[in-house]
């Protein structure tokens, strides 16, 4: 019997991508600086996301909050760009905020909501705790906890952060869903006992080409959308 569930956040109950992009487009406008810059920021920093926690996982670097991660990642990016200049130590600060500020997707605050009623839910991601409660104030995440890196002092897919989440909620892994649409974080907490539950977001990048997940058989529940994915979860509480 299922007796709590894990969330995955950026990307399963957020925006990220239009929400960073959105957040970041004032600041090229008070610049003077071209407005499709938003989206190119956007993207290259989302993509030393995981790079840049590899390095904690691998042991090459003592485990620092996302927050810290995410700032200096948006250094490396302005500079790629050829805008670093245009953008003090205070803005870069601000702009760090934009992962605090973003949207939930439309179906995310009903099902998380409906869940809810009926076992304890957390969010499981690798942003930190702070950084999460106020994500959650902004978009209306209802969360019984926060759990993720934080509690693991390491980053997904490090078994620490699935594990120790678990321990913070007081089930076993066996007792504990994990929900994600991103198959490898699902696959890793499957790996290490707790049961797994997939849909797909293919709007997550954009327009980019989305490819859905080809072999969603192998987690324990699977559905086209996050609303009937909570229902089948709900027949097994």
């Amino acid at each position: 019997m299922i007796k709590a569930a894990l969330f995955d956040v950026f990307g399963t109950c957020v925006d990220w991508r239009s929400g960073v992009a959105d957040f970041v487009h004032p600041f090229l406008n008070d610049r003077g600086l071209k407005p499709n810059l938003a989206e190119q920021i956007t993207d290259e920093w989302r993509k030393q996301y995981d790079p840049s926690m590899a390095r904690v996982r691998d042991g090459e670097r003592s485990y620092v909050t996302l927050d810290i991660i995410q700032l200096e990642n948006l250094d490396t990016v302005l500079e790629r760009l050829g805008v670093s200049k245009s953008f003090t130590a205070e803005d870069r600060k601000q702009l760090n905020e934009a992962w605090e500020h973003l949207p939930a997707w439309p179906d995310t605050v009903g099902a998380l909501a409906n869940l809810k009623q009926e076992l304890p839910i957390a969010a499981c991601s690798n942003g930190s705790k702070p950084m999460m409660e106020r994500l959650a104030s902004h978009a209306g995440l209802s969360w019984s906890m926060i759990c993720g890196a934080d509690t693991g002092k390491n980053f997904k897919p490090h078994r620490d952060v699935y594990l120790n989440s678990c321990k913070a909620m007081g089930t076993k892994p066996a007792e504990t869903i994990m929900v994600a649409c991103h198959a490898d974080d699902l696959d890793a907490a499957a790996a290490f006992g707790l049961k797994t539950a997939y849909f797909p977001r293919p709007t997550e990048w954009g327009t980019a080409a989305f490819e859905p997940e080809q072999n969603s058989d192998r987690f324990d529940f699977s559905a086209a959308t996050l609303s009937t994915l909570i229902d089948d979860i709900l027949k097994h509480t």
